[in-house]
């Protein structure tokens, strides 16, 4: 540092630290899933076909930010951590996310037109936006950048998912089988 120059302010945050906190908000959020299921009326199995997709997007949206927190938190226990170690969970957190949506399939195959005009718009896009600019970020990252901060957009959009689902789980009154 050069006289005068004043001292930095820039504090770095070792990547452990917010993989391991989104590690455990997925596994709570995870955790409600689970009270959400007792405490609705009926079982899951006589659940409308959209409460079942937004169970499955909940669960789908806390189990990846989980397995991706841990890939890193295991890819950084690796002495000395490789040095392509952001472009790997790039990569390997773009091919899970090509499989998850595949064997997802195209919800409005089993959710009735009337459930899904139901449905809130703003959130659904919204979440596809971003969900979609965090894979293009993923590409990038894997090709090109190598960096910590695009890899952590996909989990953190995938929690800010799970999220919005839990809370409309929780808000909105369940939608009839019929």
């Amino acid at each position: 540092m050069t006289e005068g120059a004043g001292p930095r302010l820039v504090a770095l945050v070792q990547p452990s630290e917010p993989l391991g906190i989104t590690a455990q908000v997925a596994v709570t959020l995870a955790g409600f899933a689970g009270i959400v299921v007792v405490f609705r009326p009926d079982s899951v199995h006589r659940w409308s076909a959209l409460d079942k997709f937004r169970l499955q997007l909940l669960l789908t949206n806390s189990a990846l930010p989980l397995a991706y927190s841990l890939l890193g938190l295991l890819l950084l226990t690796l002495g000395p951590p490789p040095a392509a170690i952001w472009r790997w969970c790039s990569g390997i957190s773009f091919a899970a996310q090509l499989v998850v949506i595949a064997c997802t399939g195209n919800p409005t195959r089993r959710i009735s037109r009337a459930e899904l005009q139901s449905t809130n718009k703003l959130i659904f896009y919204g979440i596809a936006v971003l969900g979609t600019g965090a894979l293009v970020l993923q590409v990038i990252n894997f090709t090109v950048w190598n960096r910590f901060w695009p890899f952590f957009a996909l989990i953190f959009m995938h929690l800010i998912a799970a999220l919005s689902q839990f809370v409309r789980m929780v808000v909105l009154p369940p939608h009839s089988s019929e």
